[in-house]
């Protein structure tokens, strides 16, 4: 029989955990707090890295699909300096298929799929050991049980109390992220800028990019080093506060530059805040955790990728029963922590580099992960 196995949040982690087993005709009950899977922005675009989000996506039975959305031209790369002078343009070769770009939005339809998510379904925390199982707390005041329940919502989860204490961390840096909208019609010069991929300057302690979506959006950010309170003075509500506040911040770049901002709409800010770079628990009978709910780290373009090579590993491992579901956990959670580690050591390094007194070092950072 079947274990009653449920996932708390519908994201790439949790919603590659359920494609593979559904893949593999094994039940899962998939619980998002969203009302539905429109009910906010879905994000920008996601680069899907070979040996990890894409082999998620082949034992989801997905790459095919998956290539036929994305975008290879969108590995592109070009870094300026803060006077405009271009330092590197990196173009992806024709057949490159190491990291092409997908939009979230686009992603997580084609893991939605056939998948039966109950939306709408806020969990509030889960209670193990409860005898017949874990019990699950929702937000209505109703209650169920499972044998494992999956916590893959994020950084901020309801899940993690169950298993661990630590809470996410402020890394000291910030960013600010704005919209350009059908950017090829209305704004030609910064699409130029642009090109099919990303762009970035980096200054003291700060950067400033750009990076194509699909359909001529583009997301624009702008990241820099301050207090977690550095807008206690400023509204974040209007739009040309805000500008007006990182224009100030950027004062003396390139005129062609700052246009990503004086062209930018719907500013968000975003806080980068981390779990320690080692972060493991005692095993907890009946509770996991994927993705940033188990390791979040800087958003420096693994941790989606992780998440869903996490949650296609998991369910292949409770789907190839019929061994013991908990000792299935316990080995997976072993596997996950040693990789995970590495790569919240790599990133957390990546942070401090790309957001440096010294600009030079992002600079030597991307000639070390892409060579021009």
């Amino acid at each position: 029989m079947s274990h009653r196995i449920a996932v708390v949040g519908g994201g790439p982690a949790g919603l590659t955990f359920a494609r593979v087993l559904h893949r593999h005709d094994y039940p899962v009950t998939v619980l998002e707090r969203d009302p539905a899977p429109d009910a906010r922005p879905p994000g920008g675009t996601l680069d899907l890295h070979e040996g990890l989000g894409q082999l998620a996506l082949e034992k989801a039975g997905l790459l095919a699909e998956f290539q036929a959305l994305s975008r290879p031209e969108g590995q592109a790369m070009r870094i300026l300096d803060a006077d405009g002078t271009v330092l590197r343009d990196w173009q992806p070769r024709p057949d490159e298929r190491a990291n092409p770009e997908i939009d979230r939005g686009q992603l997580r339809d084609l893991l939605l799929g056939p998948l039966d998510v109950q939306w709408g379904r806020g969990v509030t925390q889960v209670v193990p050991g409860a005898g017949d199982g874990v019990r699950v707390h929702f937000e209505d005041g109703r209650q169920e049980t499972f044998d494992l329940v999956v916590g893959a919502d994020g950084a901020w989860s309801r899940i993690r109390p169950a298993v661990s204490s630590v809470t996410p961390h402020y890394t000291g840096v910030t960013s600010v992220e704005a919209s350009l909208d059908d950017v090829d019609t209305r704004h030609p010069d910064l699409a130029r800028l642009i090109g099919d991929g990303s762009v970035a300057a980096y200054g003291v302690n700060c950067s400033l990019g750009a990076q194509r979506n699909s359909g001529g959006h583009v997301k624009v950010y702008a990241k820099f080093r301050a207090p977690l309170d550095w807008h206690t003075k400023l509204d974040l509500a209007d739009v040309e506060a805000v500008r007006s506040s990182l224009l100030a911040l950027f004062d003396g770049w390139a005129a062609p530059v700052l246009d990503l901002l004086r062209h930018g709409t719907a500013f968000v800010h975003r806080p980068f805040y981390v779990l320690p770079v080692s972060h493991t628990w005692p095993h907890v009978p009946g509770v996991t955790l994927l993705g940033d709910a188990a390791h979040l780290m800087p958003p420096l373009g693994v941790g989606a990728n992780l998440a869903m090579l996490e949650g296609a590993e998991l369910a292949e491992a409770i789907a190839a029963g019929p061994g013991d579901l908990d000792e299935a956990v316990r080995a997976f959670e072993q596997q996950m922590w040693a990789r995970a580690g590495r790569w919240a050591e790599i990133t957390m390094a990546g942070l401090e580099r790309l957001v440096s007194p010294d600009p030079a070092e992002a600079l030597a950072l991307f000639d070390q992960v892409q060579p021009s």
